[in-house]
């Protein structure tokens, strides 16, 4: 099976990296690390291997309501691309229906396959958009991003209470009063 191939390839790179930072890869504690490691990341980059776009198609229902639908404070982890390390909060998403609405588990969901790849906060916010925009061909969505940084808070700049937001929308939330009523409904 290829995942496992993969597992035992990532592995092999974890030993030579355990190594090369001047540690005994071959003492009793680190003897499994360089697997379960591998494993971690696989399941932490697992949203390569799944389509936002069909979570969403798969619980698609032609609905009349044209209000605001929110889902907030989604929980995320993700790893940030230019150190590896983790970065994670919550998302707000809000879209109003053009004839069709999506199961609430849904946008969760797409949050997940997004935060599980390599990523920059601000692509994050931004793909989670344009999915649903482009998917259920919503009158507007919105996405705000609200995260905490490892590589802020352990290396770098070593700012712990540092929180990053993002946001990005289309549509009706170009109108400001669109919008502020999305913020004044997540806070």
């Amino acid at each position: 099976m290829q995942e496992e191939k993969n597992i035992d390839l990532l592995a092999v790179h974890y030993k030579k990296i355990i190594d090369l930072l001047g540690e005994d890869a071959n003492r009793e504690g680190l003897l499994d690390t360089p697997v379960r490691v591998a494993k971690a990341m696989q399941f932490l980059t697992k949203g390569y291997n799944e389509s936002p776009e069909d979570i969403l198609r798969k619980a698609l229902f032609k609905e009349d309501y044209s209000q605001m639908v929110i889902v907030k404070d989604i929980d995320f982890y993700s790893l940030c691309e230019h150190h590896m390390l983790p970065f994670w909060g919550k998302a707000h998403i809000a879209y109003i229906p053009n004839g069709y609405i999506t199961g609430l588990s849904k946008i969760p969901r797409v949050v997940d396959v997004f935060a599980r790849r390599l990523q920059v906060q601000e692509r994050l916010t931004l793909q989670i958009k344009e999915c649903i925009q482009n998917t259920l061909n919503p009158l507007g969505v919105m996405v705000v991003i609200e995260a905490q940084h490892m590589c802020m808070q352990m290396r770098g700049v070593e700012k712990q209470n540092s929180t990053t937001t993002t946001s990005d929308f289309t549509g009706v939330f170009n109108q400001a009063k669109t919008r502020e009523e999305f913020i004044n409904l997540i806070r």
